[in-house]
């Protein structure tokens, strides 16, 4: 057994812990339907928490997301590791602190019934508030604080919020039961203190909660957003406001920087970090890390609307799971396609995500474009010039080999990338695609003794690769296409003892009697509705089909599995197979080519 409360009583209650906040919504539904009716101004005291606990929640994803838009952060990023499955796993459960505290919170109103009824507003309580803040609150916090880097403490409860190796806004939750009850404590004290006095009112409440946990999450965020001029005109602020970098120091040099949001109680204490101005001015001007250039760039694109909210800087938790549509995402597809368009108007390709395999850095830039918008005639112009873009840009920096992902390596769009190496013959990156490995995939899915295959996208790159390797196997081919010219070309690469092999058709029904389909073309519910039951949907088209029939088996997009070496990786792009599967992994195939 762990020490005494080390662990949350919730960590086995998983989403259902939630529940806890459901005498909250009962008593407030009990008010309004049969209780005394409440005015704007006096909402009743359960709402009040449940807003709050909403708000607080909020802070803090706000947060983790801008700390997940490399885009705008890349520079100042203090950390240069990515987030990785096991830290956010470990730190899965961080709001637990928000469901004690308003607990915690509730037991107080009942305790001192004056609580149930502030006023909204008293200027006299934000003054008292902000003197036990200074004066007692964050002085005890240090002390504490001390405290918990002992060893047995720090062993059995404080090491939990120091295991994380990139603090980020999440982390700032991730503790023990006890230092969250002494936290709450902590945060009580002015709050109540005030009101004891007389002084308590909702805007101080809801003031007081809200900063303390924006600074709570600036100082963990990962991201340096002070700027050292405000510390250079304004000397004494350095004792009266932390950074990013001040706290990041407490977690690398565990010895300093204890304090709760005032550096001047280190000072008192003689455990300031003797770097902590040095290492901000650094971080903040933007030249503490500066922009690493990339082994590699995995040139992607939006695939829908929906699956465009599963990008980490929209919520890090949900990104890391195999993507699926979910009902809860429905309410913000309207918000998101707006989004999507002024995209499609201003934005230009951007960073989207990064990790590290092996020393050698990997980011995956995104081109602002929805997949519908590939099939869009006057689209291809506006398309094809992002993606260029994004290859003299990885040129000019540096970048060794740039893949183009998906759309963006469309046959008809570009050939392949074609259209960029020929336009510009002395480019030093190597542009890619990953249809051999894509292929190799797909066929090495197909079972052994399959005798017949139907395949839409028969003449692209990919289906002319996949057609040919299976003639030679003596599988038949039944080749969609209606252009008997494009297939003819085909057939004729194929051996001459093998063309037989290879079946053009234009029409699906030829295909209903074959149970192996491989999809390299969109397909509609009725079209898939001429393949017999049992049939097994191999798809390497973007976005997938829909999984239409309950009597078929759909395949994944192509996917490898990567090394147990890959650091930083905490987004998780589609559906694997395995424990991790990542399209397009040809790419680290050339690491030792290079």
């Amino acid at each position: 057994m762990g020490a005494p409360l080390s662990a949350w009583p919730l960590e086995n209650f998983g989403t259902y812990k939630y529940l806890l906040y459901g005498p909250f919504v009962g008593k407030v539904l009990y008010e309004w339907f049969y209780g005394e009716e409440h005015s704007y101004y006096n909402l009743s005291w359960c709402l009040h928490l449940l807003i709050l606990s909403g708000l607080r929640g909020l802070i803090h994803v706000l947060w983790g997301s801008y700390s997940h838009m490399f885009f705008l952060t890349r520079n100042r990023r203090i950390v240069q590791k990515g987030v990785d499955f096991k830290q956010i796993d470990k730190e899965w459960d961080w709001d637990n602190f928000l469901i004690l505290q308003a607990l915690v919170a509730s037991m107080a109103c009942y305790m001192f019934p004056f609580l149930q009824h502030l006023p909204l507003w008293n200027v006299k309580g934000l003054i008292v508030a902000l003197v036990l803040h200074v004066g007692v609150s964050e002085p005890l916090y240090y002390w504490v604080h001390r405290k918990f880097h002992g060893d047995y403490l720090f062993t059995h409860y404080h090491s939990l919020h120091h295991s994380s190796p990139v603090p980020e806004s999440f982390t700032a939750g991730n503790a023990t039961l006890l230092e969250h009850l002494i936290m709450t404590v902590i945060i009580g004290i002015p709050i109540l203190g005030a009101s004891l006095m007389g002084y308590g009112s909702a805007s101080m409440i809801y003031g007081y909660v809200l900063i303390f946990d924006f600074l709570r999450c600036l100082g963990h965020s990962n991201v340096e957003i002070v700027p050292h001029q405000l510390f250079e005109k304004l000397p004494f602020l350095r004792y009266v406001i932390y950074t990013p970098t001040y706290h990041h120091l407490h977690h690398s040099d565990k010895d300093t920087n204890f304090c709760l949001f005032m550096p001047l109680f280190d000072s008192l204490g003689n455990t300031l970090n003797k770097n902590s101005w040095q290492s901000h001015k650094l971080l903040s001007s933007g030249s503490g890390n500066g922009d690493m250039v990339p082994h590699f760039v995995f040139l992607a694109h939006i695939v829908d609307v929906s699956s465009s909210m599963h990008a980490q800087f929209v919520y890090r938790s949900f990104a890391s799971l195999p993507y699926t549509t979910r009902f809860f995402l429905l309410p913000g597809l309207p918000i998101t396609f707006l989004v999507l368009l002024a995209m499609w108007a201003w934005s230009k390709t951007f960073l989207v995500s990064f990790y590290y395999l092996r020393g050698r850095l990997h980011q995956t830039w995104v081109v602002p474009r929805c997949g519908f918008q590939y099939f869009l005639p006057f689209a291809t112009e506006g398309i094809n010039n992002q993606i260029e873009q994004a290859i003299l840009r990885a040129d000019k920096i540096g970048v060794k080999v740039i893949s183009l992902a998906a759309l963006n390596k469309n046959e008809s769009l570009n050939g392949g990338g074609k259209l960029f190496v020929d336009k510009h013959p002395n480019l030093r990156v190597r542009v890619v695609h990953g249809n051999t490995l894509t292929a190799a995939v797909i066929l090495n899915e197909i079972p052994q003794d399959v005798k017949e295959v139907f395949l839409t996208g028969a003449t692209s790159k990919l289906g002319r690769a996949i057609a040919l390797y299976l003639c030679q196997k003596k599988v038949k081919v039944l080749m969609l296409t209606l252009s008997t010219d494009r297939f003819q070309r085909i057939q004729k690469e194929a051996p001459p003892e093998n063309q037989s092999y290879l079946v053009q058709v234009t029409k699906y029904q030829a295909a209903q009697n074959c149970k192996t389909w491989i999809v390299g073309k969109w397909i509609t519910p009725r079209e898939q509705y001429w393949a017999p039951r049992g049939t097994h949907f191999h798809q390497f088209v973007v976005p997938p089909i829909l999984s239409f029939r309950k009597d078929c088996t759909y395949g994944d997009l192509a996917a490898m599995r990567l090394p147990e070496d890959v650091e930083g990786l905490g987004c998780c792009e589609v559906k694997p197979s395995s424990t991790l599967a990542v399209s397009v992994s040809f790419i680290f195939l050339l690491i030792d080519m290079i």
